[in-house]
């Protein structure tokens, strides 16, 4: 007969705890690229670091890809650390995009080739400049909690700065790296959490040189298209203008010379129009009619469209409307490629065409390169996806405190300049993305309230592609030459 306690026992339900292979040691693989006349040797270190909890116990696994170049001195030759956003995407867009000494290869301007996809030499890779380090997040490539319910420590602001800070102390540690200058590079998302590193990080003694920021997001609230926040109708609009000029639907004056459209339309967009809205009901019949007719004349959309609009654009709207009569949408990421979407009627297009142009060839190569080039061997599935809760992300995202406002990290890279005034940032927007425009980060970089002493230390570069500005050839190569002296500049 069974005790009570035993039975207790027998029943009690047990936490499953996923397989993490973070005891063992890197697959190190050396390889060689050639750039013009020279040859770069370098070695491959593919693996995967702990996160520990208080208690020492394993709560994660992250997922890293490293490249150290050959012959150089790694106590003092620079190292940067990059990831993508989402949140929830893995690494695999900057690594095989840009960064990285492998690249997919896509056509020129950046859309979908045929498959079967292929994945080619990079000669415009970082690496000459700097070793490399990938990091997949928590629930992202192959990197996973302990357990389901341990990932939700992992899935939200707070969460994801603390484990991404750690990855970086324990892979400084483990790779004896803490003498080397250092750097971070995220995407989208990325940018977010890269701010928020510099803040974190600088509160344990690990001081950055320069951080890059790719297609940024610091303030949520510049993106966020709800009732009583006119912001974003407001700063995408430089976007809106450059995707109608891309495609033709501008008057013939703004057809002549893009930078000179643009400018007109910031100034207009950041006085005249930033007015109007704020005078919501209180405007006027002829000064809505005037700014019906510049929305129009900016946008390429019909007036009467506008009108219905009550004068704020969304971008979904304007994603589904500017082609509607060609029976085509423009993307999110990229609104210089076309998409096709089932219905004519529908108020936003039924997917991103300039996602759908890259995902199939990007998680291909990923997949076969990490096993095949890189020697990582694992049947585990490598968690790609670009948005929040995609395969690896098992819970919505937890972004703090509503009371707080929208997420904004800001503030955090403010205070790592005013604690490190020696370290640079570089800001790399596409004219293309509506994701995170370009105009949008400008207003940010100009509401962070850095000491004026400090304002030379900010490049901002924009470049005439979309969120992944590297997918277009010319400015990859143009991103690797502004990387370049944006690294030497940080040296000096």
């Amino acid at each position: 007969m069974e005790q009570p306690d035993q039975k207790a026992d027998k029943n009690e339900k047990k936490e499953e705890r996923y397989p993490l292979t973070t005891d063992q040691p890197p697959v190190v693989t050396s390889h060689k690229l050639q750039i013009g006349q020279k040859t770069l040797a370098y070695e491959a270190h593919t693996g995967m670091l702990p996160i520990n909890g208080p208690t020492g116990e394993t709560e994660a696994g992250v997922f890293f890809m490293a490249y150290f170049k050959k012959g150089a001195d790694r106590a003092k030759r620079p190292l940067m650390f990059s990831f993508n956003g989402g949140p929830g995407s893995a690494s695999l867009w900057l690594h095989l995009g840009a960064v990285g000494p492998k690249r997919v290869r896509l056509q020129d301007d950046g859309n979908l080739p045929p498959p079967p996809y292929k994945l080619v030499d990079n000669p415009e890779t970082w690496l000459e400049d700097t070793d490399l380090c990938f990091i997949d997040p928590v629930g992202t490539g192959y990197s996973r909690p302990a357990t389901k319910e341990l990932g939700e420590k992992f899935w939200g602001l707070k969460g994801d700065i603390e484990s991404v800070g750690e990855f970086i102390r324990l892979f400084l540690t483990r790779f004896e790296r803490w003498t080397s200058p250092l750097f971070l590079v995220g995407e989208s998302y990325g940018t977010t959490r890269a701010a928020g590193l510099a803040g974190h990080l600088i509160e344990k003694g690990i001081a950055f040189n320069g951080i890059i920021l790719v297609s940024s997001i610091l303030n949520f609230l510049t993106a966020r298209f709800v009732k009583g926040n006119d912001l974003p109708y407001v700063l995408f609009l430089p976007t809106y203008t450059a995707t109608a000029w891309y495609h033709k639907k501008l008057p013939k004056d703004l057809m002549k010379d893009l930078h000179k459209t643009l400018a007109e339309v910031e100034q207009w967009a950041g006085t005249e129009y930033t007015l109007a809205l704020a005078k919501g009901d209180r405007l006027s019949v002829r000064e809505r009619d005037e700014v019906v007719s510049r929305l129009s004349r900016y946008t390429g959309l019909e007036p009467r469209f506008i009108r219905n609009c009550d004068l704020r654009v969304n971008i979904h709207h304007f994603c589904k409307e500017l082609l509607r009569d060609e029976g085509r949408t423009v993307g999110r990421l990229d609104s210089r490629i076309k998409g096709m979407d089932a219905s004519g009627v529908t108020e936003r297009p039924e997917h991103d065409p300039s996602m759908a142009a890259i995902r199939p060839p990007y998680t291909s190569m990923i997949n076969d390169y990490i096993r095949g080039t890189l020697g990582y061997k694992t049947d585990v599935p490598y968690y790609v996806p670009y948005y929040v809760l995609g395969e690896g992300i098992e819970k919505p995202w937890d972004w703090g405190s509503a009371g707080e406002g929208p997420p904004d990290t800001s503030e955090a890279l403010r205070s790592a300049f005013a604690k490190n005034p020696y370290m640079r940032l570089m800001v790399a927007s596409g004219y293309y993305d509506l994701a995170t425009p370009y105009y949008a980060t400008k207003y940010t970089l100009a509401h962070m309230g850095l000491d004026r002493s400090l304002r030379d230390r900010i490049n901002t570069s924009e470049y005439e592609a979309g969120h992944m500005m590297y997918i277009h050839g010319v400015s990859l190569k143009k991103l690797k030459k502004d990387v370049a002296a944006f690294i030497s500049s940080a040296l000096e």
